[in-house]
């Protein structure tokens, strides 16, 4: 078994020699692959590939509650080489939607944050809240508790990259991200906004790309923080909303790597695909590889806009 995986994993290495000659042009954008499991940046098809940056979601007080997992994985990003974008969400305890699911305040928020910064000042790219108009998420309904958490991130890491706001391409976006902008503080032309366009990407569209676009200002920049070809997607109730297809994800991933990137010209300038490796049986598959470590055609997909990945 580890005699065929080796020959697989050189197959791919040739494969990439070659496919990197004619890599499409780069345009403006930067391309980078989040993966929560620090294992994966030894893995010799991730390594290959040139990655440069790369991006994780934690709770927004791991710096307290899971220390040694959020340091595993910076030290393990560090040692890759890597500049990582760290993302912060609601505790893992914490269901949305549901009861308990509230904002926390803004002094337990600065509390944390603060005490990131001081012991990670190299970090410097940080999404105050992932996903912040979901409704997984306390932020969901109440855009000013993401916009402040954005003023603390603001004033606590000066001279840093910091992703506004980071949403999902759903229907409540234009409203979710208007009220938003009643909050937030500094000058909305120098923002940055993160999208999660995985309903444009794998429905062959355009709409949530052009709506961000449309209602941020023209100076503003665009990252898709969070975005990939689907191989299976299955809700949290069991309904399965993608069925399982390999075709399907290469294809999604070949539209977003032509197409969407290059809506609103120079204004989109990161892409973060997520992610390498899925868990066995993960309801939500958009890995690169399967989950024994063999590549996708969406690997290769990737491989061939490698000159992307600066």
């Amino acid at each position: 078994m580890r005699s065929r995986r080796n020959i697989v994993i050189l197959t791919c290495l040739l494969a990439l020699a070659l496919t990197g000659l004619a890599a499409p042009s780069a345009g403006a954008q930067a391309l980078g692959i989040g993966d929560q499991k620090p294992e994966v940046f030894q893995n010799p098809l991730f390594k290959s590939l040139g990655v440069k940056r790369t991006r994780l979601f934690m709770p927004y007080d791991a710096i307290f509650s899971e220390p040694a997992r959020l340091d595993a994985w910076i030290q393990a990003a560090r040692n890759a080489g890597l500049e990582p974008l760290i993302a912060f969400e609601k505790p893992r305890s914490m269901q949305c939607p549901g009861s308990r699911c509230r904002a926390p305040s803004v002094r337990a928020y600065t509390r944390a944050f603060r005490a990131f910064r001081a012991k990670y000042p190299g970090i410097r790219t940080i999404s105050p809240w992932n996903e912040a108009n979901s409704g997984t998420q306390p932020t969901g309904k109440n855009p000013r508790a993401a916009a402040r958490y954005y003023n603390v991130a603001r004033r606590y890491c000066r001279n840093c990259k910091i992703v506004t706001a980071d949403v999902l391409d759903i229907t409540n976006m234009r409203r979710w991200v208007t009220r938003f902008k009643r909050y937030a503080r500094g000058n909305p032309r120098l923002y940055i906004w993160g999208l999660h366009n995985y309903g444009d990407t794998n429905r062959f569209r355009t709409r949530g790309a052009r709506t961000l676009l449309r209602i941020t200002e023209r100076k503003s920049k665009i990252w898709l923080t969070e975005t990939g070809g689907i191989t299976y997607f299955a809700t949290a109730d069991g309904r399965v909303a993608l069925p399982r297809s390999e075709a399907r994800a290469a294809r999604a991933m070949t539209y977003l790597l032509d197409r969407l990137r290059r809506l609103g010209g120079r204004r989109v300038q990161r892409i973060y695909l997520y992610n390498f490796i899925p868990a066995v049986n993960d309801r939500f598959d958009v890995g690169l590889l399967n989950a024994d470590g063999t590549p996708r055609e969406v690997y290769n997909v990737v491989a061939r806009h490698r000159s992307l990945i600066r």
